[in-house]
């Protein structure tokens, strides 16, 4: 019910005769559209009328979207939500029938039913909808919700930035480095480039950072490093992936950069810490001075599972220890070009 004036119910009579006016609200009255508001006060005319009236609201008619919901969808779609909630249909419906025209069209194509072949999930989303960031940034996400439909279902795959990566050799096996940050990764690539001379020829490319031969760094971007590799095999060229490559990373002495080793540990486990470079860090800090090392930022994450010091001497994993624990840290930046020729230390790995 709403309350609604007097006035409303008088312009609707479409007359200015006030005898006609009070039929026409009393014929409303008889049909019960309304009934007045009792505590209202009178219009001090003869025959008298309240000044607000309740009025029925007319109730929507779904009649048409429960007929398609009910016989209209491939049944790969779930209608109970909608079925709750016309209205919610009502509002989505158009898109709701672009995809359910995908699950149809796929069935009439029975020779290909079983499962279509993967593209991206913007090509995808362009496929049924006409807009390619429908799944990504709009409101098909919250469709295929309220549709019961999995995004397994409609074949794709996501895509993440393409690598960043330098080889100085395309032998196999190799070891692959990957670098948390940008300038370490320039650092060191130009350090390769300029010691791989002219010739460019892979078979006499032998170098080496801190003593141990690298074949290929690979620019980790941070976090980004964990999305990338999960599409490694698909990313890079067959040298790269070969099974027996050895592979390490180097990152950022602080909770963050032992927190993306160890979840990419988690990815491939032959993956190690580039023991030689953070031993270097450590010997540089220790002349630089705890005191003047930068402050670990208060957002970071500080829950480690202590993967990454198991591959340290004790001595060494005390050192570490002391650093973070005293609420700073080491950034990669902290080596650079002059000191990559020097043979690493030798660490001493862990248990």
């Amino acid at each position: 019910m709403k309350k609604i004036p007097l006035e409303q119910l008088l312009g609707e009579s479409r007359t200015d005769d006030y005898q006609a006016q009070y039929d026409y609200v009393l014929a409303q009255m008889e049909a019960q559209r309304i009934r007045p508001v009792k505590s209202s006060p009178l219009n001090g005319k003869k025959p008298a009328l309240h000044l607000y009236y309740w009025a029925e609201e007319e109730k929507p008619d779904y009649h048409e979207e429960l007929e398609e919901l009910n016989f209209g969808m491939d049944p790969v779609l779930c209608t109970d939500y909608y079925l709750r909630h016309p209205e919610v249909y009502r509002s989505e419906a158009r898109w709701v029938r672009m995809l359910n025209r995908y699950f149809l069209e796929r069935r009439e194509q029975k020779a290909g039913w079983g499962q279509p072949e993967r593209v991206s999930l913007n090509e995808r989303s362009f496929q049924i909808w006409g807009r390619e960031k429908f799944l990504q940034k709009e409101q098909g996400r919250r469709i295929l919700a309220h549709c019961g439909i999995r995004l397994e279902q409609l074949s794709v795959y996501e895509t993440t930035e393409p690598l960043a990566y330098y080889s100085c050799s395309r032998k196999a096996p190799q070891t692959l480095l990957i670098l948390e940050n940008k300038d370490t990764f320039y650092s060191m690539r130009r350090f390769l480039g300029v010691m791989d001379g002219i010739t460019r020829n892979a078979a006499v490319c032998r170098q080496t950072i801190f003593g141990v031969e690298i074949g290929t760094v690979i620019y980790g971007a941070g976090k980004g490093i964990l999305r990338s590799f999960e599409d490694f095999r698909f990313c890079v060229e067959p040298y790269m992936n070969d099974s027996r490559n050895q592979i390490f990373y180097f990152g950022d002495l602080d909770y963050e950069g032992i927190g993306i080793y160890e979840r990419l540990e988690g990815l491939f486990e032959t993956v190690r810490p580039f023991a030689e470079a953070y031993e270097k860090m450590l010997e540089k800090a220790r002349a630089f001075g705890l005191d003047l090392l930068p402050e670990t930022s208060e957002k970071q994450n500080r829950n480690l599972s202590g993967r990454f010091f198991r591959h340290f001497s004790e001595e060494t994993r005390k050192r570490m220890r002391q650093i973070l624990e005293s609420g700073k840290y080491i950034p990669q930046e902290i080596i650079n070009i002059a000191d990559f020729g020097e043979a690493g230390q030798n660490c001493g790995e862990g248990e």
